[in-house]
């Protein structure tokens, strides 16, 4: 009888497999297009995103020369925003602070994307809606079926659902996946990684 790790590791096998390859690569070219032109990169999560998020802008400053930044680091804030403002608005607001701006990147890890009619993660759905009005780029790494998200990305990777009662875990982990892929992306990585040079 199959256990519940040989299951997970099936299917995440098996997703593996459905990953959309020319998605990636076409992340990888935009987001090399965005600091060919000097623009800054945003990059937005909620829940175990947000953890993400902040990972990532460490990678992608430090290995790839970006300048980037995540709302969710500055936790003063970002809960200032959501206490006097509301949920909503507080990563669009905080992206005006910013003065997005045309040439600039935002980059949105979530496992549904955004829906503004079934109320999830609204504050996604406004930030681009803020990109698109300036002429920032969107790209994203999503599960589901990529909700508002892929809806307006100029380039975005979906995590194929395998299991639907997995679509969390397995969205979360192999967007982790993804992003550190791209950031080992010969048109992205400037800065060698640490470990591969100690003996």
């Amino acid at each position: 009888m199959e256990s519940f790790a040989q299951k997970y590791l099936r299917e995440s096998v098996d997703l593996i497999g459905k990953l959309d390859a020319s998605s990636i690569e076409a992340v990888a070219a935009g987001l090399a297009g965005v600091r060919e032109a000097g623009g800054r990169l945003f990059v937005l999560g909620v829940g175990g995103s947000a953890g993400h998020a902040g990972h990532a802008v460490n990678d992608f400053r430090k290995l790839c020369g970006f300048e980037a930044y995540a709302p969710t680091d500055n936790v003063s804030e970002l809960t200032a925003r959501v206490n006097d403002e509301g949920w909503d608005t507080c990563f669009a607001e905080w992206l005006k602070v910013s003065r997005l701006r045309a040439g600039d990147g935002v980059l949105v890890f979530s496992v549904g994307g955004g829906n503004r009619e079934k109320n999830v993660s609204v504050n996604l759905v406004r930030s681009l809606e803020l990109a698109r009005e300036v002429g920032a780029q969107v790209f994203g790494i999503v599960g589901r079926d990529g909700g508002f998200t892929k809806q307006v990305a100029d380039a975005c990777v979906i995590i194929p659902t395998i299991a639907a009662e997995r679509v969390t875990p397995h969205t979360e982990g192999f967007c982790a996946v993804v992003w550190h892929l791209l950031v080992s992306h010969p048109r992205l990585q400037r800065v060698s990684t640490k470990w591969e040079s100690v003996k």
